[in-house]
Formats: C-alpha cells, structure tokens, sequence
C-alpha cells in the first residue's frame, strides 16, 4: 500500500518529546490520524495512535481506566485481577498498527522524511 499524501503538524509547547501529529494517507482512500513523533532516547520514532484502555466496574458497569483505585460514576473501590501480564500491560492500546517490520519502516521512513522537510520549510520561513 503506498501512502498518497502526508500531512505533519509541528508540536511547539511544554512536552519537549512529542514533535509532531501526523495524518496518513493510503492510496487516496484510507486515512490514519494522530501519528506522533516522538523524540525517545534513541532519536526520532513514530507513534502509533492508541487509545486508554478501560475496564467496566462491577457494581454500575461504567468503563473506567486501568489501576484506577475507584469507579469516575459510582465512586465504589474498584478491584483489579492482579497478574503478572496485568502488572506490564500499557494503559494504552494501538487503533492500528503496521504487522510486519518492513510497513512499519517503510511508514516511519516517510513520515520522518516529512516532517524534516516541513522543519525545513519552517527554518527557511524563519529566515526570510
């Protein structure tokens, strides 16, 4: 699937990691929002956009976040399975992600070349 259009949004303010949001186009008829780039501690990398992952309270079925300690509706003490796969679980999940190594670098290798590019065009605007 080749990507037919890319649009970076440069992140300016407080959190010094996150660089960019990113829409992707494929093939002019399928879009992803909210990529980010992120700057870790190994240089740039893309983001997959995800979601907070919730969990019903038994007493009123509300959907709350992972480890929360009591229901955001009921306010009842929330008891959470503690296992291991638990203890290491992220609070968030992938909407959609590539699955094999090679779409994942072709994406990353496009949207980092993009958002170069647009810091760029943003230097050169700068400088003029």
């Amino acid at each position: 699937m080749e990507i037919t259009e890319l649009k970076v949004f440069p992140k300016e303010g407080a959190d010094k990691k996150l660089k960019a949001y990113v829409t992707i186009t494929f093939e002019g008829s399928f879009v992803v929002r909210d990529l980010k780039i992120i700057d870790g501690n190994q240089g740039l990398f893309v983001a997959m956009p995800s979601r907070k992952v919730k969990e019903a309270c038994l007493q009123c079925h509300n959907k709350n976040p992972i480890r929360s300690r009591y229901c955001s509706y009921c306010g009842k003490m929330l008891e959470w399975k503690s296992t291991n796969e638990q203890k290491f679980q992220s609070d968030h999940r992938d909407i959609a992600h590539p699955i094999t190594v090679e779409a994942r670098e072709y994406i990353q290798s496009r949207v980092l070349d993009a958002y170069a590019q647009e810091i760029r065009k943003k230097q050169y605007a700068e400088v003029s």
